[in-house]
């Protein structure tokens, strides 16, 4: 597994971005074979963002969690008739969530990795019906979509898109967006779609920013990699928002 390599690279990634300060021109370009190791660990770095996202600040979202959580509390301090049940079984709650968001992200992950994301020449860029592209800003990688064509539905679906931390806010995810909607026009088809389970305000004002607009949510989303047993049935549910954009009513 590349892992501890990209968590190495994501570091030095970091450390290099640093110092970094005003504004830099953005380039999108197709992907080349030479950028796969900034992309992969962009994306390394997007997906365990997805880790605290969705077992800390994602428990808002879901009353039913809370509603579960506070009964076994409940339950267990009848049982037991110790208060110190009361303080302890929040920190086990926070910790089991933790482990099961991380534990299906890692195994996301992996199945990314040996699917597109390992190889993403071969996966994106042999076919027109798909395309991939990254944000080059300074000379560096900073961001990546992927475009491909939903054969049947008319539509193409935006997906993978990731932008290095550091370079958050600054337009990288709206050229990012615009080239897909590019790439749709040009092929004529006449929806984009695309698909989240981030719990973060910022991703979902990116969306409707350039035009998306929410057309469902599904709540205890089943995510690729997950084992669904008991135990992560409990402590790892998240949201799936689906958006979806009219080209021919919209000019963004």
């Amino acid at each position: 597994m590349e892992e501890k390599g990209l968590k190495r690279d994501v570091q030095k990634h970091d450390k290099g971005l640093k110092g970094q300060t005003g504004p830099q021109s953005i380039v999108v370009r197709e992907f080349e074979l030479a950028d796969t190791p900034e992309v992969q660990r962009i994306f390394y770095e997007g997906l365990m963002e997805m880790i605290p996202d969705t077992s800390l600040r994602g428990l808002r979202h879901h009353p039913e969690s809370l509603l579960l959580y506070t009964a076994i509390t409940v339950v267990c301090f009848v049982i037991t008739k110790c208060w110190w049940v009361i303080g302890l079984l929040p920190a086990i709650v926070l910790c089991g969530r933790y482990f099961y968001s991380r534990r299906v992200i890692h195994g996301y992950l992996e199945q990314a990795m040996s699917r597109d994301m390992g190889d993403m020449e071969g996966f994106y860029m042999k076919s027109p019906d798909s395309c991939l592209w990254v944000a080059v800003q300074a000379g560096r990688v900073v961001g990546v979509v992927a475009a491909v064509v939903q054969q049947g539905a008319g539509a193409v679906e935006l997906q993978r898109m990731c932008v290095a931390r550091s370079c958050r806010r600054c337009g990288v995810g709206v050229a990012l967006g615009r080239k897909v909607l590019q790439f749709a026009r040009a092929h004529r088809h006449s929806h984009v779609v695309l698909g989240t389970t981030a719990y973060t305000n910022a991703a979902h004002r990116l969306y409707q920013r350039l035009g998306f607009r929410c057309v469902g949510v599904t709540n205890g989303y089943v995510t690729p990699g997950a084992r669904r047993y008991l135990l992560e049935q409990m402590f790892y549910r998240v949201r799936h928002h689906r958006y979806c954009i009219d080209l021919q009513n919209n000019k963004t």
